[in-house]
């Protein structure tokens, strides 16, 4: 019973948000557009950039298209439920953080249920899926049962890797207050990085994707299984099949964390 008023709950706030984000049903479909267009923008000018260069590490132009899918359609999920922690610097200096600690629900369950942004889960997930559709079929890869199911659990591990990467700067507001910049650095500029085949960077670089901030995890590996690039013989195999496994053993430590952390929160707002 328990559970199905949480769900109940859950349903009823995402409902508020979405009435909230689009009460103005014109306004709402143009600032959709808007972030369609400015991220696709970025990927026409890549897409006509590799039809010079016929192929980048052995990538070629549908391929780099299936690995941006990936990085758009998690990101677009992502953002409906972890918008309050992306945001969460804003509930700490507004003190509306303090309110969520006076209601009988749970701190996490409030602030992922408090707001998404839906413009950008539009934007982001709409292009996301225009990529795959393009590039899915040219690819080469053989859409059995198996590949279905493992692009599906890819996909659910990409959304917790970067939730796991939210929740994370979000337990460190309790100790550092402002996180901004700490959030640029190790989320907003290494997207940028995941965009392409990690292969092409330098050691360090990779290392960053893959054991620090592990965007290597959300789409290089993933579409490794798919595609079996030969660049993948510069990193273990075994990266590959545990690539949806991650996203749910990092937020767990991220979890962890929080829970930990929460304990040391002290009220900045006004």
């Amino acid at each position: 019973m328990g559970e199905y008023n949480i769900w109940q709950t859950a349903v009823q706030y995402t409902r508020l948000t979405m009435k909230a984000w689009f009460q103005y049903k014109v306004d709402a479909v143009l600032k959709s557009l808007a972030v369609f267009l400015r991220e696709a923008t970025g990927i026409i000018v890549i897409y006509f950039t590799m039809l010079k260069f016929d192929s980048l590490n052995g990538w070629n132009q549908k391929e780099m298209l299936f690995l941006y899918s990936l990085l758009f359609l998690t990101y677009g999920i992502l953002i409906i439920f972890f918008t309050g922690l992306r945001d969460f610097s804003q509930y700490i200096h507004s003190g509306k953080f303090d309110r969520f600690l006076l209601r009988p629900r749970g701190l996490l369950f409030q602030i992922i249920t408090s707001n998404s942004d839906w413009f950008a889960a539009i934007g982001h997930g709409g292009l996301g899926i225009v990529l795959f559709v393009v590039s899915a079929g040219s690819v080469g890869v053989m859409w059995d049962l198996q590949t279905v199911l493992y692009y599906g659990a890819a996909v659910i591990g990409g959304v917790l890797i970067q939730g796991a990467i939210f929740l994370l700067l979000a337990s460190l507001q309790f100790y550092l207050i402002r996180t901004n910049t700490l959030k640029s650095v190790l989320y907003w500029n290494l997207r940028k990085f995941a965009g392409y085949p990690i292969s092409i960077y330098h050691k360090a670089i990779q290392y960053i994707m893959i054991y620090l901030v592990p965007f290597a995890f959300v789409n290089y590996f993933p579409a490794q299984y798919l595609l079996r690039k030969k660049d993948m013989l510069g990193f273990p195999e075994l990266y590959m099949y545990i690539a949806p496994l991650v996203g749910i053993v990092m937020y767990m430590g991220a979890y962890i964390f929080w829970r930990y952390s929460v304990k040391y929160y002290k009220s900045t707002g006004n």
